[in-house]
């Protein structure tokens, strides 16, 4: 059995952690200076993890390798699979023309530009995001923006920031299951850590998204608006996040601002008056989404759930379970170091999405042969983005099986009572890389539980801090703003200005959210998860 030795070089922690960071450092290098597309950042980050592994921590190589596959497995599955048929979903009414009447029955009930971006930007793309993340609500919601007359930078802009609520229980919490995969803490409580605080700050963002747009005078013409869809959406949000499930939070917020913003249009608002089409044909635009919730709630019901987990398999991973010894001070006492890949292929979030998918394709009218079409096109569409997910998670789980993570984290031990703080902007920094909530809480999340066993802190308050931390992250990935100006049709000189826009807003966001861990951490200890 292969013992983790995390002061590998020269027995030094400092110059361990260099060692230990240097894939993250390669993948700033390639993302943030060279812009080089984040499928060969990853891969490229990976081999450097491989080298790292293999040279300075001296790890053999059959549990080197082991370690790649497992993680590249964690990756297609549950993650990637989640991904395809959330995407798939979000075709299907696309291919259908049903995505045109959805569009025009959210933009053709009010004029007003302010209360548009708070449907648009804030509560639509916080749907889309519940239930397919991954960029899709950025594109979603900046086409239907600019279609509406917004200037490309502004729609682009608009939905980064909107983009931040909803990103941690985003795709069907896939960045919560995935914190929970890699750390084992329970997902429950992850749900409701991040919850407690990301809802603090869902409660202003609606009204801080007016504020950049329009300023003081414009926030005033809409502030009732604004917060009445903040708090329905943070209300909503913590609720679920802590008593109902991780995978229905942010679809059920989002569903909760809308109403709450449809009923403030039509008693107060300024309505534009204009039919939005056929009520059955709008119904039926809807209708694969109330099919994703419908199935999603059913998944989550424990009944049921216990059922489609009888055909569960459990595979202790070959070459890599109980092979490798965890070592104190990360542990306790020396333990083995589990590896077990459970195989959930029916009570798995993306086999609901997929059921939806399926029904919903027959409820829109789409033809068999058609449907096959829309498959295919969709595994070609993600192909680069499911060998992303495969090399992010397969060079997190090797850094963790490896002893860098954990190096990685007895360095961050250094920074003590401040490390709440750090512990979201660590988040953060991750969510920068790589352009996921997903990816950076597979990358540090560990880290965050061994530093928080460290110093003696909740684990599960410091691995919620990462993925709520990485959130604000989000709108300054060099994927994100791609997506945004792409589907904007933003001029391409103009996507440096909106990096440098959103930057000091991310900044700010992020520091919030830290400040908010701090307060868990330290004034009331007792109202953490």
């Amino acid at each position: 059995m292969w013992q983790q030795n995390y002061t590998p070089i020269a027995g030094s922690l400092a110059w361990s952690a260099l060692v230990a960071g240097l894939p993250i450092f390669a993948m700033l290098f390639l993302l943030g200076i060279l812009r080089k597309p984040a499928w060969l950042a990853s891969l490229i980050g990976l081999a450097t993890a491989v080298i790292v592994s293999a040279v300075a921590y001296g790890m053999p190589t059959g549990q080197l390798t082991a370690a790649v596959t497992y993680g590249a497995a964690f990756g297609l599955f549950p993650i990637g699979w989640v991904v395809f048929s959330a995407i798939l979903l979000y075709r299907i009414t696309v291919e259908s023309g049903k995505f045109e009447l959805l569009k025009n029955s959210i933009g053709n009930l009010t004029g007003d530009r302010h209360l548009q971006a708070l449907l648009i930007a804030f509560s639509f793309g916080a749907f889309v995001e519940g239930a397919a993340g991954f960029g899709t609500p950025v594109a979603v919601a900046g086409a239907m923006l600019a279609g509406l007359g917004f200037t490309p930078f502004y729609a682009a802009a608009i939905c980064l920031l909107a983009n931040t609520a909803p990103v941690a229980f985003g795709s069907i919490a896939i960045p919560i299951t995935t914190l929970a995969g890699t750390t084992g803490l329970p997902l429950d409580r992850l749900s409701a850590g991040v919850g407690r605080i990301c809802a603090p700050v869902s409660l202003f963002v609606p009204a801080y998204l007016i504020l950049v747009m329009s300023g003081w005078k414009g926030l005033r013409s809409v502030l009732p608006a604004a917060a009445l869809c903040g708090v329905t959406f943070a209300g909503t949000q913590f609720l679920v996040s802590n008593f109902v499930n991780a995978q229905l939070t942010d679809i059920l917020a989002a569903l909760a601002s809308m109403l709450s913003l449809l009923l403030w249009i039509r008693l107060w608002g300024r309505s534009t008056g204009r039919s939005s089409g056929d009520k059955l044909e709008v119904a039926l635009a809807w209708a694969p989404y109330a099919l994703l919730v419908i199935f999603v709630l059913l998944w989550g019901y424990k009944p049921i759930q216990t059922q489609l987990d009888a055909v569960t398999h459990s595979i202790n991973w070959s070459g890599l379970h109980n092979t490798i010894l965890r070592m104190p001070p990360v542990v306790a006492q020396p333990s083995p170091y589990p590896a077990v890949f459970k195989f959930s292929w029916l009570s798995a979030s993306g086999t609901a999405c997929l059921f939806a998918a399926i029904l919903g394709a027959i409820v829109v009218g789409l033809s068999p042969a058609r449907f096959v079409i829309v498959l295919g096109q969709t595994a070609r569409q993600l192909a680069l983005a499911e060998l992303t997910l495969a090399a992010v998670l397969a060079l997190a789980f090797l850094m963790n099986y490896s002893g860098a993570t954990a190096t990685l984290g007895l360095a961050f031990a250094a920074t003590g009572v401040f490390f709440p703080f750090f512990s979201a902007l660590l988040g953060w920094l991750g969510v920068f890389l790589t352009g996921s909530d997903t990816s950076a809480n597979a990358l540090f999340g560990t880290l965050q539980v061994v530093t928080a066993h460290k110093l003696g802190m909740n684990a599960v308050l410091m691995a919620s801090a990462n993925s709520a931390g990485g959130v604000m992250g989000k709108m300054i990935s060099l994927t994100s703003i791609a997506v945004a100006a792409c589907a904007t049709n933003m001029k391409r000189e103009d996507e440096s200005l909106l990096f440098r826009f959103t930057l000091k807003h991310s900044v700010f966001l992020a520091s919030v959210i830290g400040l908010i861990v701090v307060f868990y951490a330290y004034v009331m200890p007792g109202w953490a998860p």
